[in-house]
């Protein structure tokens, strides 16, 4: 079977999980015998064509210029529908059309009415979930409409979660049977190959001897929570003065949160490492003593999941897909969104309990194993284009 992935975010280009979610499934897809074209912006360069693990990847220049990012969005598709059309003349024509989030709908509904070839969709997260539950601007009220469009035009849908699931059929009224949950996944390789390497002098990069490492990753960004992370610092070191705070990533809150750590009277304990390579990412995670992950906003969190695979205790707030990958007291500590002093315990429990959170994390990193491996994952999207394709030889268009 053979399938066009446009996605707006693939390496080198990768922001979230979106970027994540599809340089790992792709080569997944093509084990399982998919050939898969897979058309992206060169945000951040990269071969106009190369083939990676079976792959066959092609970027367009993307339209570089001030203005909104809906604006932006639907002028590189235009090329990125220029350059689907040059492929569809090239191969013969495509099985499925498999687009990512709202930014790459536009080229994907006007391929799908062009050539009448089925579109699914994959939805990571919503401009209205990341609002909480309001839109905010024009821009957002557009994207959200496009959105809409998007689960509309698109055969079946798929969501990380349970509560993404939710999201979009509260937001865009999308009916239930049109809807697939399919979980993000991880390569725990990235981290066994850790194990049993004395890292001590990486570790020392970071934090003392004596100190424990409480990490954070991602951008810093308010749905993200790091502020809240913030907060709870002079309290966690209150009680437990050798705990040692480790910020990874950037984003617009980056400055204000330095100004706060200062305000606090707690700068010296907290590293602000701004943007780092992923395999150092990587090590701080096999040597953090826990990680921490405050959401108030998270279609899944595929972070907490590679805290996990890095066989490193979690704490995250309950809410959207961190509440379904983390099992209370089971894979992890679930504490209440938004909520300072409930963190504070989650940390605190963590760190004074390492017995305790040992066993959790076997039982995490087991179920990572399991449940989140990157070839069972591609066996369920395989899944559905199989069944796409064969609802569409059954009708007429």
């Amino acid at each position: 079977m053979r399938v066009l992935m446009i996605s707006w975010e693939y390496p080198p280009h990768i922001v979230g999980g979106l970027g994540k979610h599809v340089s790992e499934l792709s080569p997944a897809l093509v084990r399982k015998g998919i050939d898969l074209f897979l058309l992206t912006p060169a945000w951040a360069g990269g071969e106009p064509f190369e083939v990676v693990e079976g792959v066959k990847v092609y970027r367009v220049e993307p339209v570089r210029e001030e203005g909104d990012i809906h604006t932006v969005a639907w002028k590189t598709n235009l090329r990125l529908q220029e350059k689907a059309q040059e492929l569809w003349a090239l191969t013969g024509g495509f099985e499925i059309i498999h687009v990512h989030d709202w930014l790459t709908s536009f080229a994907g509904c006007a391929l799908k009415r062009s050539y009448k070839t089925p579109l699914i969709a994959t939805i990571h997260a919503t401009e209205r979930g990341r609002g909480r539950g309001y839109l905010h601007t024009h821009t957002s009220e557009a994207i959200h409409s496009t959105e809409w469009w998007l689960t509309y035009e698109a055969w079946r849908v798929i969501c990380c979660s349970r509560h993404m699931a939710w999201e979009v059929r509260e937001y865009f009224q999308t009916p239930e049977d049109k809807i697939d949950v399919i979980p993000n996944g991880v390569k725990t390789e990235r981290f066994d190959r850790w194990e049993g390497v004395d890292l001590t002098w990486f570790r020392n990069m970071y934090a003392l001897p004596e100190e424990k490492i409480v990490l954070y990753v991602g951008r810093l960004v308010e749905e993200k929570g790091p502020q809240i992370l913030l907060e709870a610092v002079p309290l966690v070191l209150a009680r437990f003065p050798s705990a040692k705070f480790v910020i990874v990533g950037t984003g617009h809150l980056l400055d204000h949160l330095r100004h706060r750590a200062w305000e606090l009277g707690v700068a010296h304990k907290v590293l602000f490492t701004g943007f780092i390579p992923d395999e150092d990412r990587d090590r701080l995670l096999k040597v953090a003593d826990v990680a921490v992950f405050p959401s108030l906003y998270e279609p899944f969190g595929i972070v907490a999941l590679e805290a996990m695979a890095a066989r490193c205790p979690v704490v995250v707030s309950e809410v959207g897909g961190l509440a379904e990958v983390v099992r209370h007291a089971e894979t992890g500590i679930t504490v209440y969104p938004n909520n300072v002093e409930s963190l504070v315990w989650g940390i605190l429990h963590t760190l004074e309990n390492p017995y305790w959170a040992k066993m959790r994390v076997e039982n995490a990193y087991r179920e990572v194993v399991e449940k989140y491996n990157w070839d069972r994952i591609a066996e369920m999207t395989v899944g559905v284009y199989k069944r796409v394709w064969e609802e569409r030889q059954r009708v007429y268009w």
